[in-house]
């Protein structure tokens, strides 16, 4: 993958829904793990909410028009191993996700689709 190519986009839906939580939670970040149940979906915090450490990857900082700061996108490193030669796109799908993510109270939630750069 090349530098000019993002790791990590939003589609609209997604920015749309980041500035709402942004204008109620203030910044915010997203933590991609590779656990079980909801673990493929990235989970959105109040950013510092999750700490990260030496497991994990800064994969992005996401330009949200509206939102003041950069939204951070960490990946556990295994996971980063494993997507490495992906792009992430970030969406939002009907439905409850993870009760520890922001957006599980609207009804929605965030999913990662992926495709490989240059497919």
């Amino acid at each position: 993958m090349d530098d000019t190519t993002p790791r990590v986009e939003l589609t609209p839906a997604a920015a749309d829904l980041l500035r709402q939580l942004h204008s109620v939670h203030g910044p915010l970040m997203f933590h991609q793990s590779g656990g079980c149940c909801d673990g493929s979906a990235p989970m959105c915090y109040p950013e510092g909410e999750f700490r990260t450490g030496g497991s994990d990857v800064l994969l992005a900082e996401l330009e949200v028009e509206g939102v003041p700061e950069p939204v951070t996108f960490w990946i556990s490193r295994s996971q980063y191993e494993v997507w490495s030669h992906t792009r992430l796109i970030v969406d939002v799908v009907a439905g409850r996700g993870s009760g520890f993510s922001l957006e599980a109270p609207e009804g929605v939630r965030f999913l990662t689709r992926s495709r490989v750069v240059g497919a």
